[in-house]
């Protein structure tokens, strides 16, 4: 069979406590017919294509989606939220260059957390409100660490720009985004937004349900997440693509790794039984910015790894 042709997904084996409630959420549900997601019942490829992350955020914090002018408020608020106090800026300038981009915003939250400390009662409003400082602070950490442990600068993080995405882009790079690049970012947030019960999102919950507080429950998520074997993969998978040069050279090593029985991380996924629904939508994303930005032999790679892989596995 050819690397390129089409390959249909194989059906995944159950593992160890499939099945076994958890806990409930009126957030998500994944997988219940082996290849869908939905957030607060709305399904994930609906979303990512009518809707912008701040609508998405908006309804899975504030329960149901905006109407255009409560979109508007939110992401006046959001804003205004951008601004990060002087304490948190004094810690990131301590963080040296080489330090993990998500040990910047663990550090970031629970220094926040001690600045804008949330309420003693833990009171619905304001976690709410702590929610939305995080969606639109983090970038702004993150990038300002950046600048500062890079090329001593200490950059201003509140701009104009409308969306989150388009406000990261704008730090990183100094310029407002192309709608390319911004539209790209956005769609990525809308698609990884909410999972139901992974493991970041659990070990949130344990830490809630001590009593513990807001930021407590984010920065202990934030420590899941960061694993290889959780928010970690999507690393491991772009340090495996970036090896290749070549479609052929990629679709050979992978024939050759797989028969030795190696784990290739980004392949399988226990709930997803059909097929991750999210893929087609972010699959499109990366070959119009491979091909519109005149570089595609990374989607070409990862693509030709996808067919190999959907062919032996």
């Amino acid at each position: 069979m050819s690397d390129n042709a089409q390959v249909l997904p194989k059906a995944k084996k159950s593992v160890a406590l499939s099945g076994v409630a958890a806990g409930n959420t009126a957030l998500c549900t994944v997988g219940r017919s082996g290849n869908d997601l939905h957030y607060r019942g709305y399904d994930i490829k609906d979303l990512a294509t009518k809707a912008t992350f701040e609508e998405v955020a908006h309804l899975l914090v504030h329960e149901h989606l905006p109407t255009w002018a409560e979109l508007n408020a939110y992401r006046a608020k959001l804003k205004r939220l951008r601004g990060l106090p002087q304490p948190v800026k004094a810690a990131l300038e301590l963080l040296p260059a080489a330090t993990h981009p998500m040990d910047v915003m663990r550090t970031g939250c629970s220094v926040l957390g001690t600045v804008l400390p949330e309420a003693h009662d833990h009171n619905v409003t304001g976690a709410r409100d702590i929610a939305d400082r995080l969606m639109a602070s983090f970038g702004s950490m993150l990038l300002y660490w950046f600048h500062f442990s890079h090329n001593g600068r200490r950059i201003e993080v509140e701009t104009d720009d409308e969306t989150i995405a388009a406000h990261f882009l704008h730090l990183l790079h100094g310029k407002a985004p192309s709608e390319l690049h911004a539209n790209a970012l956005d769609k990525s947030l809308v698609l990884y937004a909410e999972h139901e019960f992974n493991a970041s999102t659990f070990t949130a919950r344990v830490i809630a349900g001590t009593g513990s507080d807001f930021y407590s429950a984010i920065t202990g998520a934030i420590g899941a997440l960061r694993g290889p074997k959780h928010g970690g993969a999507n690393e491991v998978a772009m340090e495996i693509i970036s090896r290749y040069r070549t479609p052929d050279e990629a679709g050979a090593d992978m024939r050759r790794r797989v028969e030795a029985k190696e784990i290739v991380i980004g392949f399988g996924h226990p709930v997803y039984t059909i097929g991750d629904p999210r893929n087609p939508i972010i699959k499109e994303i990366s070959r119009r910015l491979c091909t519109e930005g005149g570089n595609p032999r990374l989607f070409e790679v990862s693509e030709r790894i996808e067919n190999v892989m959907m062919e032996l596995k």
